[in-house]
């Protein structure tokens, strides 16, 4: 999988630019003014074969590539539907996430000896649910934000392993029960560095609200109800990327 990322970031920018929005901001991102260090691949729906295939075939993958892809994203699909499930259980519900649509992210930073020190992706939250995340295991560089002081502590990458993290939807899901991460990625070392992430986003019709079980009379209905692509939407024209937004929707 990662020598099939690698090639597809090979490609030229016109080549690349083929892998075109489904919902906002899912398909292509280059090098910005705010990332300019960070370009990255999108592919939506994850778990919807026809997706996988429209997604290699937009950017001529070739078979190899295009079964690494396939295989993976089935794989980290049934991964991330039973994290999710095993997280729900921790709280009292039998949940069924395998309808949920799910993002494949692929992410490349263009590191060189001239950027370190630099950040790699400014501090965000992921607006989904659940994030599963293979690191690139050769160079770390992300960090997370202690809740309370708000100071950020490494996670160095360890091989061989998944990273898991939750994002704004489990925080309106559970009615704040679950809480969302804030981090960012700083450059460590100068060369290039890819991740992959697994984001299953938010319910299939698009709604997050709060099941009945976690609100009450002493915990009140947090969140309004909000449509996700919508909420993706908030984010972008606010700028407020890192959980922010979420106070907007408050119930």
């Amino acid at each position: 999988m990662r020598a099939a990322v690698r090639a597809l970031f090979d490609l030229p920018g016109d080549a690349k630019r083929r892998n075109a929005d489904v919902i906002h901001g899912s398909g292509y991102m280059a090098p910005s003014a705010a990332n300019p260090l960070y370009e990255a691949f999108g592919l939506y729906d994850a778990a919807s074969p026809a997706d996988v295939d429209a997604f290699c075939s937009c950017l001529d993958a070739p078979p190899h590539a295009r079964e690494a892809i396939r295989s993976y994203a089935e794989k980290a699909h049934e991964l991330v539907v039973d994290v999710a499930a095993k997280l729900a259980t921790s709280l009292g519900l039998d949940c069924s996430f395998g309808d949920w649509p799910c993002q494949f992210r692929i992410n490349r930073y263009n590191y060189t000896p001239d950027t370190v020190g630099k950040t790699g992706v400014q501090v965000h939250t992921d607006s989904g649910f659940l994030t599963v995340l293979q690191e690139d295991d050769r160079v770390g560089g992300l960090e997370v934000a202690d809740p309370d002081t708000g100071e950020f502590a490494p996670v160095d990458p360890l091989p061989g392993t998944f990273l898991v993290n939750l994002g704004d939807v489990a925080t309106a899901w559970s009615n704040g029960e679950l809480h969302n991460v804030r981090h960012r990625v700083r450059c460590v070392a100068g060369v290039q560095r890819v991740s992959i992430a697994l984001f299953l986003l938010a319910p299939k019709d698009d709604v997050v609200r709060a099941p009945e079980a976690f609100v009450s009379a002493e915990r009140p209905r947090r969140f309004r109800d909000f449509g996700y692509d919508d909420y993706r939407r908030l984010r972008q024209s606010t700028g407020e990327h890192a959980g922010e937004a979420l106070a907007r929707l408050a119930a």
